[in-house]
């Protein structure tokens, strides 16, 4: 049994920016490489670890950790809309392991997933129901946070699942990251109308989310321009994490606090949460080699953009 993992930035400006050309061919390539490496070894299933941006969660009930028993992609940013093939059995079963393992999941048998999760396998697979996936939905934006420590043991937990399917090859994704601070509404200085969308936001009318999503879009073009308020990226903190990551000793991690992660790499990059989590799950299954790595940051999109790519070595 082999376990082989993608952990990947998304950005919902992939379609509705324009950076310089060599950016853009660089992001692709990248893809290009990810997608060959996914193509090679041929997931017989797929375990996503993805944020939400207040599409399918809200502060009504916000879990930090939720595993969907099925899923269905909301179509924010133009993603695909509609369901995901979840094998509802193996997601109780995973969730089962991970309870018995003292490690506290919630479960959702409708659970509604954004473009952090819908992006990668349109990427990667080219379309949202063409392998059994697993969404595991990890909170990277609505405070409180639960420590990195405890994503860690959530990832480890999976992981250690994972190491018992002998006939299956599990592909583990984490989709999010790395720097960035997109206007994303924070509980605490939200105005009523966005405290409202932020409580309970689901299902917009169409002129509805194409006003927020326009909002984000002329933040980007404003951030490119170096006209927009929002946090800078953060080149070095990116780097300094996607190198520990392929050192295969998370045991660093765990003391990022939530504070200082926003400090360094903007209000959403509790998103890494996702890479972390996957990197534990890989590394459960066993020792791994990163074969193929991709950074830059890219203002346009809003994101320190990375790709990784990495597999078990037995």
């Amino acid at each position: 049994m082999t376990v082989a993992l993608v952990t990947m930035s998304h950005s919902p400006l992939l379609e509705f920016a324009d950076p310089p050309a060599e950016m853009v061919d660089a992001v692709q390539g990248a893809f290009s490489s990810a997608r060959t490496f996914v193509k090679k070894y041929d997931p017989t299933l797929v375990v996503s670890f993805a944020p939400d941006h207040y599409n399918g969660f809200f502060y009504d009930l916000m879990p930090p950790f939720c595993i969907g028993y099925e899923a269905m992609g909301v179509g924010d940013y133009g993603t695909t809309e509609g369901p995901l093939s979840v094998p509802a059995e193996r997601a109780g079963e995973l969730a089962q392991w991970v309870a018995e393992r003292d490690i506290d999941v919630a479960i959702s048998r409708r659970m509604e997933v954004d473009h952090g999760a819908i992006q990668p396998l349109e990427i990667l697979f080219g379309g949202i129901d063409t392998v059994p996936t697993i969404p595991i939905f990890v909170n990277g934006v609505a405070k409180p946070f639960v420590t990195m420590r405890r994503v860690r043991r959530l990832g480890e937990a999976i992981g250690s699942f994972l190491a018992t399917l002998k006939n299956e090859r599990v592909l583990v994704i984490g989709s999010g990251g790395l720097s960035h601070d997109p206007p994303v509404p924070q509980w605490a200085t939200a105005d009523d109308a966005a405290r409202a969308m932020l409580l309970d936001g689901r299902h917009p009318t169409a002129a509805a989310r194409d006003a927020r999503q326009q909002r984000v879009i002329d933040a980007a073009k404003a951030f490119a321009a170096g006209t927009a308020t929002i946090q800078d990226l953060n080149p070095e903190w990116d780097r300094a994490l996607m190198t520990t990551l392929a050192s295969g000793d998370l045991s660093p991690i765990d003391a990022m606090t939530p504070a200082q992660m926003a400090k360094d790499g903007g209000n959403s990059a509790h998103e890494v949460r996702t890479w972390v989590a996957a990197f534990a799950a890989l590394g459960a299954a066993g020792p791994y080699d990163v074969t193929y790595s991709f950074y830059q940051p890219i203002k346009e999109y809003i994101a320190g953009f990375g790709v990784m790519a990495a597999r078990t070595t037995a």
